[in-house]
């Protein structure tokens, strides 16, 4: 092994444990399911052959019963978390399971069938059988489709959930609106300045150059309270229109302040790429296509801007991804028809402990993350250290 890979391997091996191993543990999450499985093992594998169109034969009944006296009798605990688990799928679940398990303890005459049935007629229909074949894992798609807004039903077949159930492909496209309008204004707000830094000479272009870089400087939840205390109803906003007779405005909780705080916040990371961007555009270029006779728009079409285009690039894929993966700043000063998709990760998480559901939704986020990426490459192109 050569000295350069020696010299890294300590900051790799602390990137892996830090950083890759517990956000890829999370992330597993999210296609695996294990709560069901060492409750019913039984039942799991007698409906591997079940074509879920009706309700199962008297084996998987039969399954059924003794799974869950093993279970009452091993750790009754673990019927209620298997419950939860089914109840995220089935609604009912809940109450279901417990409650099967406690009345299936005591002997009964004739088939498993006949006596499970007499506990709830539940156990009748085929989606409920459907919901515990869907929950066996190791390996489960049930949380990516949850997070897709689809469903699959006991005989396989996927389904769009209705219209009023429907939230996460709303999320995911409000998300990505609220991050595509960011990062237009950034672009729009970051040009001029951009092109002002570029082509400013001593102190001034330091000032300006200092002034794009404090925000780096100051928390990133500071500088949400801050808006926060600028545009609440007493706020400063507020107090001068009021001032002036006009008043007070709804400034928060609304998605003109998460848009205005986020292009405030973002607008650096569009400004930097493209202050590089002009100074290492030859200003000789432009001068010679205006000498040759083409007007400021075609200089700036044809030369300019496309000799621009990696910085703009660059900016444009720092601020998108960073503004689809928002949380603090929705969550203060957006409403609830403004909150993006990390705030839902942060609420399965913490509040709801649907750690599954989280990861899906975050590996939501992080496709749609990678297919940014992906385009980008496919637009600017990569290229290898060195190349042409």
């Amino acid at each position: 092994m050569n000295r350069p890979a020696l010299l890294t391997a300590p900051l790799l091996l602390f990137l892996l444990l830090t950083f890759v191993a517990p956000i890829g543990a999370f992330l597993w999450r999210g296609v695996t399911d294990g709560e069901v499985a060492p409750v019913l093992p039984r039942t799991i594998a007698a409906l591997a052959g079940w074509d879920g169109r009706v309700a199962p034969g008297e084996p998987a009944f039969a399954a059924l019963v003794a799974d869950l006296r093993e279970a009452r009798q091993r750790d009754a605990s673990a019927i209620p978390r298997a419950a939860a688990r089914l109840n995220a799928d089935r609604p009912g679940f809940r109450g279901l399971l417990p409650m099967t398990a406690r009345r299936a303890e005591a002997p009964f005459e004739g088939t498993a069938r006949d006596a499970v049935l007499a506990i709830s007629e539940e156990w009748g229909e085929a989606e409920t059988w459907g919901a515990i074949r869907r929950a066996g894992g190791p390996l489960s798609a049930f949380h990516v489709l949850t997070a897709l807004d689809l469903r699959q039903d006991a005989a396989g077949s996927l389904r769009a959930v209705p219209e009023d159930q429907a939230v996460f492909r709303l999320v995911l496209l409000r998300s990505l609106w609220i991050s595509l309008m960011v990062t237009a204004c950034c672009l729009l707000l970051g040009w001029p300045l951009a092109w002002l830094i570029a082509t400013s000479k001593g102190w001034p272009a330091t000032v300006l150059l200092a002034a794009v870089m404090l925000p780096f400087w100051i928390s990133l939840i500071v500088r949400t309270a801050a808006w926060m205390v600028l545009l609440q109803r007493e706020g400063v906003v507020n107090a001068a229109l009021g001032g002036l007779g006009i008043g007070p405005l709804p400034l928060m909780m609304n998605r003109f302040a998460v848009v205005l705080a986020m292009v405030h916040i973002l607008l650096p990371f569009m400004v930097l790429p493209l202050v590089a961007a002009f100074r290492a555009l030859d200003p000789r270029l432009p001068r010679a296509a205006a000498s040759l006779g083409a007007a400021p728009w075609r200089v700036f079409l044809r030369v300019t801007l496309p000799l621009c285009l990696p910085g703009i690039g660059a900016g444009c894929l720092l601020v998108f991804i960073q503004a689809l993966g928002f949380y603090v700043t929705p969550a203060l000063l957006g409403g609830p028809n403004d909150q993006m998709l990390a705030w839902f990760v942060g609420f399965y998480a913490t509040r709801s402990v649907n750690w599954g559901l989280a990861a899906a939704l975050s590996v939501l986020l992080l496709a749609a993350v990678g297919l940014c990426v992906a385009l980008y490459g496919k637009l600017a192109g990569f290229r290898r250290p060195g190349a042409a």
